[in-house]
């Protein structure tokens, strides 16, 4: 089966949950500090189109401090530093590949090489993690996963954490390959994210389905 890729977003935001959702939000934004800003929430499906994906990795909800979140799973801005999640994926990626820890955290050169930086939940309440589950980003982005998991084309999907791994019923293609692990915050990532060497599994998986390797390297 074909899948319009170019099309789900704009068929989802065409669905009455997508309004009841973006309702909750901007009733949010009034009485509370939400993360990201309006014009980074969808950053991730901007910077690295559906269709142009070629590895997915999956976060759970925005960072929740003050200049962290900007719409990229992980990723901070430049200046801002680093939490501990992306901290410790950057030991790992030392560890894994022999990249230095950058001077900045902003992953903005995975995803124009194709890696969807994509959290399940694309808002969040100062201070509050968690605060904007369960009110529809998850039908939203679970949409977006099953749809590229149908897909024809060899995905790597990344799943760090339980939030992540319980999207794995939603890869269906055996064309794609799955790399799962603990989540890399301070509470888990002694519990198999260090030591997991994501980022060569990634690209010999890509190299694999003759896809270009990603260069790892923050720029």
């Amino acid at each position: 089966m074909r899948v319009d890729l170019d099309n789900i977003v704009g068929e989802e935001m065409r669905k009455p949950y997508w309004a009841d959702l973006q309702k909750f939000v901007e009733r949010e934004r009034a009485t509370a500090t939400v993360y990201p800003d309006r014009a980074d929430v969808l950053n991730a499906l901007s910077i690295t189109p559906m269709a142009q994906t070629r590895v997915v990795i999956l976060g759970q909800d925005p960072y929740h401090g003050p200049g962290q979140a900007h719409g990229l799973a992980f990723s901070v801005r430049r200046g801002v530093k680093n939490p501990p999640s992306l901290a410790n994926i950057f030991r790992e990626l030392a560890d894994d590949i022999g990249i230095e820890t950058p001077n900045h955290g902003c992953l903005e050169h995975w995803a124009r090489q194709g890696v969807l930086l994509l959290n399940t939940t694309l808002t969040v309440r100062a201070g509050c993690a968690g605060s904007h589950s369960g009110h529809g980003w998850e039908r939203f982005t679970d949409t977006i996963v099953a749809a590229l998991g149908e897909g024809q084309r060899p995905i790597v999907f990344v799943l760090w954490g339980n939030s992540a791994r319980n999207r794995r019923a939603l890869i269906r293609g055996q064309q794609h390959t799955v790399i799962e692990s603990a989540h890399p915050s301070p509470l888990s990532a002694y519990r198999g994210f260090f030591g997991s060497h994501p980022f060569s599994a990634i690209n010999a998986a890509l190299n694999a389905s003759g896809s270009e390797a990603i260069d790892w390297h923050i720029n």
